[in-house]
Parts: C-alpha cells; structure tokens; sequence
C-alpha cells in the first residue's frame, strides 16, 4: 500500500510534537529541593519551611517515588493552584480511609473533576459560601456559644469538650435542624466518634498504612500476617456510614411528621424526589459539614485559649476595647464586630500564629505542567505549607511573636497581610466553610473575652503554664493544657446567667 505525501506530512508532523514535547519537558528542570533525604514522621511542614528558605518557593522532592511539590510563597500558590485550579485540584487516592473506611464520598476527598464535587460545593456555597449567607444564622451562633459561656461557668476543665460540643451543635443544626440534647446526645456521640476516626485515618494516610503505598493490598484478607488494617477499616466503615445515615434519617422522619427545622436538608429534600443517587449525593454532602467544620473550628478556638493563657497582656487589651464599646451590661453580637478592631485583630492573629491546617491540603495535578521555569510532572502531590506562608519572615515582623496589632495599620505602617489569603486553603479546594468558621470563632473570642478572664493554672502557689506545643496531625491541636477560666466580676456571673 503506497504511502502518500499527506500521510508522510501527518507522521512527521507528529514526530515534530512529540520531539517537542519531550524536548520541552528535558529543556525545563524539576524544582530544586533535597535529594534522599527521609521526611520526619511528624510535624513534615516545619522540615518543608526549611526546605523553602533554602531552596525556594517551589520545592520538589520525591517520596518512595511519588514526586511531592511544596509552595512556600502565597503568589506562587495562586498562580498555581487557583489560576490553574482546573488541573491543579484533585485529591490523592487514599485506599485505607477513602475506599476501605468508607469516606470515599466525602467532600474533602472528592475528585475536582466529578460531577458530586461540582454539586456538593454548589449546595453548600448556597447555604453559607457568602457572608451574607452567613449572616442569617448569627442569632443561632449567638445562642449557641451563650450556651458555652454556661457550660464553661459550671465546668472549666472540660474546655475541649465543651468546645466541640458547641461547634457539633451549630453544624448538626445547620445541616440537618438538628437540636442536640444537653447531656450525652446520641447523634453527636456517633459523629464525634467517626470525626475522630477520620482523623486519624487522614493523618496516617502519609505512610502508617501500607495499602496507601501498595494498593492491591487491599485484596488481602484480614486474617493474614499484615491483614490487621482490614480489621480497623471494617469498623471504620461501619462507623463512617452510621455518621451520615443516622442525622438524615432523623430529619427525613422530621420532615415526614412536619416538625423539621430549616437546613441544609431541607433546603434540598422539601418538595422534591430525589433518586437514589441524588438522595446519597445529599447526605454525603450534609455529612460533608460535619467533616469540613467542625474539627477546624475547635481547632482555632482552643489556640484561642491557650493564646489567653500566655499572653495576658494581649487579653487585657481585648477586653479593655470591649468594656469601652460594649460596656458591661450585655454581651457581644456579630453586630459589634466592625466596632471591635482590635479583637477582629486577634481573630486574624489566632489564624496566623497556629494555622489549623499547617501543612496546607494536598493537591494533584492532572497535566504535566510547566511553571516558572520548572517542569510539575502529572500526579505530583502539591501543598501550600500554610506554616511557612504564615510564618514568612519577609512578610511577617517577627513571625513568631503572637501580636494582633501587626493587623492594625499604624502611620505609615500598613497592617501586614490578612492571613486568610491562605490560611483557608485555595482555588477549588478552598473551605467552603470559611465564613462559617470566621464568624463563630469570632463570636466566641469576643463573648468569652467579655465574661471570662484566662489565666495560668495553679497547683501549691505553683504556676503550671502550658508547654505551647501542638500534636501532630493534618489539624493542629494544642498538646492538653490546663488553664483557669473565671468570671471577671460578679456582674459577668450574673450576665452569663441571664441569657
């Protein structure tokens, strides 16, 4: 069969692209960054602030194969992961916590590029993307947190509890209208324990699971040598199902009897039939709640306690603005929050000083990718190490200093850079939760502000202050401390008791 010119023009105009290409990607280096070096086992965003200070903002390493970019400058984290989001989204397959433990359809872990994630950030950014949107459920986030000033009046030492039984109260009514009971709810029981579960499994899935690394071993059965991982990921499943099974078919059988409150169910269930498919799409996306928000907000609440703890200069300033704005008759609204500068700078602080997600959320690129110079090989892991952005000498004053007023301009001295340009995370993976988590934990540094003073626990005249230190895990949480909680006067106790 004769050749013709056409077909050799089409074969070498192939040949053509490929060489370019190839030639492309040889004539465009990988990042620089470390070679051989093992990562810690813990706390990896502090070695990825090293490595940014001394090789730049794009580093690359390899990990067991896997080539890992990690940013180190915000411009770069824009231009990559939100000018390019549209290959720069999607999430590593996790084999022990998304398909053996069940959490495969929960947003966080949803690949960018499915038609659920694309429907489940929609309804979401419909119900609190805005803060307009937010905005109308300020009176449930006022009520909420009074109920924690009482809970913290009669029970001081059990600050995390309290903490996230709060923010487990205002998600549940937002997500279902669901009202949790005082003491041992069963609902939130259920979804702290699969919460604590994800967790975990979120933060091993670096390496402690060896599926994660070798997939088909997944095919193992439980009982062989190694097979223990099964055992776990079967009781996670089970949990991991319950979390998103038992709210919905409690505010499905509200709605049934007429009795549900609004909410994100019922925003989406009243008046329609859902298929099979839509209905599991919603209650995913409910629990989706629950997983994106609850853990941050506790996260960023407790740093605010220990920050009360040991900068009690800082903390007589804030409650110095609130007496003189506020007085001491009531306590704060969202409606003050614009009168209250310097607490707003103290929110900002809490962000900035302890990010809730240090080591930034991973990203998969779906392209090979060229960028600055560098070649970004397709299925890189890609992290903004919210740690170094947050903690950038050359954008922060003394970094490590906890110190609100570096977010209030002063003569010529700009305030420095808001921290939510990325402590939120970016592009299509950024929280769809941010002002949600923005409004609540600023409601309750300003309420307990008001009421409470925080102070150095002491035991036989003896100061116990608190270590500083954070545990490790994708969510930073202070390592256990104990602080004193107090009303400032007995008009705070009696102001707490009134509402």
């Amino acid at each position: 069969m004769a050749i013709s010119f056409l077909d050799l023009a089409l074969l070498a105009a192939v040949l053509w692209l490929l060489n370019r290409y190839t030639s492309n990607k040889r004539a465009h280096p990988l990042p620089p960054g470390p070679k051989g070096l093992p990562l810690p086992p813990t706390k990896q965003y502090l070695k990825f602030s090293e490595w940014g200070l001394k090789y730049g903002n794009i580093v690359h390493i390899s990990v067991l194969g896997q080539p890992v970019i990690i940013l180190s400058d915000v411009k770069t984290a824009t231009a990559m992961l939100e000018k390019k989001g549209s290959f720069y989204s999607d999430r590593p397959v996790l084999e022990m916590c998304g398909e053996l433990a069940g959490w495969k359809e929960i947003l966080p872990l949803q690949q960018a590029h499915g038609p659920r994630f694309k429907e489940m950030r929609r309804s979401i950014h419909r119900l609190i993307g805005t803060p307009a949107a937010v905005a109308r459920f300020h009176e449930l986030f006022e009520a909420q947190t009074r109920g924690f000033l009482r809970r913290m009046l009669t029970d001081p030492r059990s600050l995390g509890e309290n903490i996230r039984n709060t923010a487990g109260a205002i998600i549940l009514m937002l997500a279902y209208g669901y009202t949790i009971k005082e003491d041992n709810d069963p609902v939130l029981a259920v979804v702290e324990l699969a919460m604590g579960q994800f967790s975990e499994l979120t933060q091993n899935s670096s390496g402690d699971y060896l599926v994660d690394a070798v997939p088909l071993l997944k095919h193992i059965p439980a009982w062989m040598p190694g097979g223990g991982f099964k055992r776990t990921a079967k009781e996670c499943y089970k949990t991991s199902q319950k979390m998103v099974d038992i709210p919905f078919q409690t505010a499905k059988k509200e709605l049934e009897d007429g009795m549900a409150l609004p909410s994100f169910f019922t925003m989406n269930m009243e008046g329609k039939h859902l298929s099979e498919y839509d209905e599991d799409s919603l209650k995913w996306a409910a629990g989706s709640f629950y997983a994106g928000g609850t853990d941050t907000t506790v996260s960023a609440i407790h740093t605010f306690y220990l920050a009360m703890t040991l900068f009690p200069e800082v903390q007589r300033k804030a409650q110095e603005e609130i007496d003189a704005v506020i007085g001491n008759d009531r306590l704060p609204t969202m409606a003050d929050r614009a009168n209250l500068p310097y607490v707003e700078a103290l929110l900002s602080e809490i962000f900035r000083w302890r990010p809730v997600v240090p080591g930034g959320s991973s990203h998969v690129v779906t392209q090979d990718d060229i960028h600055d110079g560098y070649f970004i090989p397709k299925g890189s892991f890609v992290f903004a190490n919210a740690w170094h952005l947050l903690h950038d000498p050359a954008v922060y004053e003394n970094p490590d200093r906890f110190d609100p007023s570096r977010f209030i301009p002063r003569g010529n001295k700009p305030a420095e850079q808001d921290p939510r340009v990325c402590s939120f995370g970016f592009g299509r993976r950024i929280c769809p939760g941010l002002h949600l988590a923005d409004a609540t934990v600023w409601l309750s540094i300003a309420m307990s502000l008001a009421v409470f003073d925080v102070s150095t626990s002491m035991e036989d005249g003896v100061a116990i202050a608190p270590s500083g230190k954070y545990l490790a895990g994708l969510i930073a949480h202070p390592e256990p401390f104990r602080c004193e909680i107090k009303p400032r006067s007995a008009q705070t106790h009696a102001l707490i008791l009134a509402q």
